[in-house]
């Protein structure tokens, strides 16, 4: 616009310049004053042409430059609406992370308590099934024939030295008492203790489980919970034994996708990409459906890795 602005008096000039050279007849009879007159009245129209011209000029230049004005305002508008676009997203993507993992926090909740509904019916399994074994043996003790009279006695329970008294006339010594902790009150402790904070003290519980009951299904559930509290002292080591272990003892376990996430999470911590990545495929590989391998797949793709491997190498831990 300044440019036009700077070029408008030498292009009313040369209007001018070239309208007198057009429309100015050359005078038959020179210095007449006829002929001036006719020369200063074509002057005259000329510069009301040219000044009709320049007033046309200087309204196309108002439309031109409020174009410009107005398609400058609607560029800054789409800047601003693209920003606020960007920013909107970004904000959904956070909120869409957290709702993730608040997710996986409930559903890791909803596995507890799964596992101590299992763990409650078959403690009342078992319990049925040594109420069935007392009740058979009372059965078979009563269905014993009574001794016939003047006849010798049937023997007693002590009878062939079962459980007859020692020389001594010392009674025998019962079955010693199982100095291992309830199972199932200990677990369901050491998660209260856990989802409390108590470290320490849930350590210590499922470390009973572990010891006590190193075969039973809750191990395996223990065994996580030891990977759990190692992960959170940062002890990513011993958080990858753990989750090893019920990986490779329990592999049907409820636990064990969450496990093999963990493993992948803490070999990333411990600067071992290759192997964390390659957890994190194996997860997805062999547990699509789980929340864990969507956790999986979010943590790749923020990695900037590829969810299908390449090669068929397996890296080290």
């Amino acid at each position: 616009m300044k440019r036009f602005n700077t070029i408008r008096p030498y292009f009313t000039a040369a209007l001018i310049t070239t309208a007198l050279f057009v429309f100015a007849p050359v005078p038959s009879h020179a210095g007449t004053k006829e002929d001036i007159q006719a020369l200063k009245d074509r002057v005259d129209q000329l510069v009301d042409s040219v000044q009709r011209l320049q007033s046309t000029v200087d309204s196309k230049m108002g439309v031109l430059q409020h174009l410009a004005e107005q398609t400058a305002d609607n560029s800054n508008r789409v800047s601003a609406a693209m920003d606020d676009l960007q920013r909107k997203l970004a904000t959904q993507n956070e909120a869409l992370s957290g709702k993730v993992d608040t997710a996986s926090g409930q559903m890791q909740s909803v596995n507890d308590s799964i596992d101590e509904v299992k763990a409650r019916l078959a403690k009342l399994d078992r319990s049925v099934q040594e109420l069935q074994t007392q009740i058979q043996n009372t059965q078979q003790q009563q269905q014993q024939p009574a001794p016939s009279g003047g006849g010798t006695p049937a023997p007693g329970p002590g009878a062939g030295g079962g459980t007859a008294n020692n020389g001594g006339g010392a009674p025998a010594a019962g079955p010693a008492a199982n100095p291992a902790p309830p199972l199932q009150e200990t677990y369901q402790a050491g998660v209260r203790d856990y989802n409390s904070g108590k470290y320490q003290v849930s350590q210590s519980e499922f470390q009973d489980v572990v010891n006590y009951y190193p075969q039973d299904d809750m191990a395996g559930g223990a065994q996580f919970y030891l990977g759990e509290i190692s992960y959170k002292g940062q002890d990513y080591t011993g958080a990858v034994k753990a989750y090893n272990v019920v990986l490779e003892t329990f592999p049907n376990s409820s636990k064990a996708p969450a496990a093999q996430l963990h493993k992948g999470y803490a070999l990333l911590l411990m600067n071992k990409k290759d192997a964390g990545v390659h957890e994190l495929r194996a997860l997805i590989q062999k547990h699509p459906d789980k929340p864990e391998a969507m956790q999986a797949r979010s943590k790749l793709n923020g990695m900037g890795v590829k969810i299908t491997p390449t090669a068929s190498t397996r890296p080290t831990e």
